[in-house]
């Protein structure tokens, strides 16, 4: 945003210096080409949040909500407590992120506390007025098309620069805290949710409820990460010279080169080598 704030204020000053018959015109383009590319970036953001706001709304209405399941993380916590109160979903969704907000702001920046904030509201104005239709009872599809949903749009509002699930934002601070791994405290979370969950609603309920997190889990990981999953692959050869040229003629991947030392033999005799690395797809692993 100051970015983009930045860039106005060059082209307006740009404009003023040529009535006055001065100024660059190098300077203007620049600026006028930086101002696109922000732009562009924001409209990307913005679709992209909007996109992740629908998908978890309807998520949210077509599936949990009417079912009675929840997710992991501040989502779950959220259904959790709109399953047993009458206190309205939107509501809840809003009173529990207040605090992650306040969280990326102080670990992550000013910039992502204002996106966050922004589609929080806007997933709880969706949840309030907008109507999506009940697609199915069937509890095996609410668990997986519902989590599908739910994830999706927590992978898009990601990928925007936004979170509409502050667990991870918790886990970071914790972790940092306490010294343990974010995974650790993710797992710890969800273990009391579910927990509750089944004390609350029921054993089934929980379950169904898990299964709900797990698909939602990996629809995240899909949109965030794509379909590929790449590899650091580290190679030591006499014949980097050869391998090099495959890596990047035949399978078109950038390679980084080391200057590294190799040591072997009962003395322990050394030589200078060219340590290789690339990262590639798990589907390429085996050609390489």
């Amino acid at each position: 945003m100051n970015n983009l704030l930045r860039n106005l204020l060059e082209i307006t000053q740009f404009v003023e210096r040529r009535k006055s018959k001065g100024g660059s015109n190098y300077l203007y383009a620049k600026a006028y080409l930086d101002f696109l590319v922000i732009v562009k970036r924001y409209v990307k953001d913005f679709l992209l949040i909007t996109i992740g706001i629908f998908c978890a709304s309807f998520g949210f209405k077509g599936f949990l909500l009417t079912n009675h399941f929840i997710d992991g993380g501040a989502t779950g916590i959220s259904l959790l407590i709109s399953n047993i109160t009458s206190i309205p979903l939107y509501s809840i969704l809003l009173l529990i992120n207040i605090p992650f907000v306040i969280l990326g702001y102080n670990i992550i920046g000013k910039q992502f506390a204002i996106k966050t904030s922004l589609a929080i509201i806007g997933l709880a104005l969706c949840v309030a007025n907008v109507e999506f239709p009940n697609v199915t009872n069937n509890d095996i599809l609410v668990a997986i098309f519902g989590g599908f949903f739910l994830g999706a749009g927590i992978g898009f509002s990601i990928r925007g620069g936004a979170v509409i699930d502050g667990t991870e934002i918790l886990a970071i601070y914790l972790s940092k805290k306490f010294g343990t791994t974010i995974g650790d405290i993710i797992i710890v979370i969800n273990v009391i949710i579910f927990s509750t969950a089944m004390y609350f609603l029921s054993v089934e309920v929980a379950l169904f409820s898990m299964v709900t997190y797990l698909s939602a889990s990996k629809t995240l990981d899909f949109i965030v990460e794509g379909i590929d999953e790449y590899m650091g692959v580290t190679i030591v050869s006499t014949h980097h010279a050869e391998i090099k040229e495959m890596v990047v003629n035949m399978m078109g991947r950038g390679i980084t080169i080391y200057k590294g030392e190799r040591g072997y033999g009962t003395r322990g005799e050394q030589n200078n080598i060219s340590i290789l690395y690339t990262v590639v797809t798990r589907l390429e692993l085996n050609k390489i």
